[in-house]
């Protein structure tokens, strides 16, 4: 029968204490990496109003639409929009979209949804106080309904860690508003966000696609902080009422393509021209200085 020897038997031990240790490190990081990355969101966040805060409160002003890479069909809807529009009771109580409500005022309250036995990630909730909207972000995995399937404000939305970095996506929303003077967006609208955590601070990045009335993807960003004391008003009740008495039935506010009275409103204020106002992709980009130089000075000299 053979025999081992001692010295044998110890070079053994520790080839198999070589293979074992890296083998049980490598097991102990790929099931720590999912825990490790996600980050706990939860808790009651107010919004930070620094970033394009004249836009945000009190609201952006009349045919702005500078900087935002809007196409023509968008630019022309934006021109017939009425504010009284906003009078009639089909649209008083009209919900901000999910691809826009975070740019309002608001409160976010963000909990957890889990499986009570084995405490794995359902969902990750939403209340948003604007509007009492709840939103819910499916963490399981499961995939988006068809295409028929209905459009709400807050969308179809699924999640994912990226890192530290929440990414989703959210697809069947409403038709609604890519800036809250007039132009819209289409129901056929893809969103994709990123909520970030830094300490008592969250930010928040959008990136928003729509094949009607964006020419390129319209990204924004907004910053939380968290609100230890969860103040503030939580409930946005709208009770639509008759705000034009005298208005016709079926009457719609609207403007006729070149009669809107507030095109130069907001040029003249700011002395800007009129083709910068109007947007379009190119007046994203800082290569635009280049093109307005001889614009501003045209507007100079027809004022002379």
């Amino acid at each position: 029968m053979p025999t081992t020897s001692l010295s044998e038997s110890g070079m053994d031990n520790a080839l198999r204490s070589r293979i074992a240790v890296p083998l049980l490190l490598l097991l102990m990081a790929l099931f720590a990496t999912p825990a490790l990355a996600q980050v706990d969101l939860s808790g009651a966040w107010t919004p930070r109003y620094h970033e394009d805060q004249p836009e945000r409160i009190p609201g952006p002003e009349l045919a702005d639409y500078l900087g935002l890479p809007i196409n023509e069909e968008a630019r022309q809807w934006a021109l017939s929009w009425d504010p009284s529009r906003l009078t009639m009771q089909e649209h008083q109580c009209q919900v901000h979209t999910v691809a826009y409500i975070y740019r309002g005022p608001l409160q976010v309250r963000i909990w957890e949804e889990r499986e009570p036995d084995t405490q794995q990630l359902i969902a990750i909730k939403q209340y948003i106080s604007t509007y009492e909207q709840d939103r819910t972000i499916w963490m399981d995995g499961r995939p988006h309904p068809p295409d028929y399937a209905a459009h709400t404000w807050m969308g179809f939305s699924t999640g994912k860690w990226e890192g530290d970095t929440l990414t989703v996506t959210t697809t069947h929303i409403k038709q609604g508003w890519h800036r809250r003077n007039g132009l819209p967006s289409s129901d056929q609208i893809t969103l994709t966000e990123h909520f970030i955590r830094h300490g008592n601070y969250l930010t928040h990045v959008s990136v928003v696609n729509d094949p009607i009335f964006l020419a390129e993807p319209l990204i924004k960003s907004q910053n939380f902080v968290l609100n230890d004391t969860a103040s503030g008003n939580w409930l946005w009740p709208c009770e639509y009422v008759e705000e034009i008495a005298d208005r016709p039935a079926g009457a719609v506010p609207h403007y006729m393509p070149g009669e809107n009275p507030f095109v130069n409103e907001f040029v003249n204020r700011h002395g800007i021209p009129v083709e910068a106002a109007m947007g379009g992709p190119e007046t994203m980009y800082p290569e635009y200085q280049r093109k307005l130089k001889p614009l501003l000075e045209k507007m100079r000299a027809q004022k002379k």
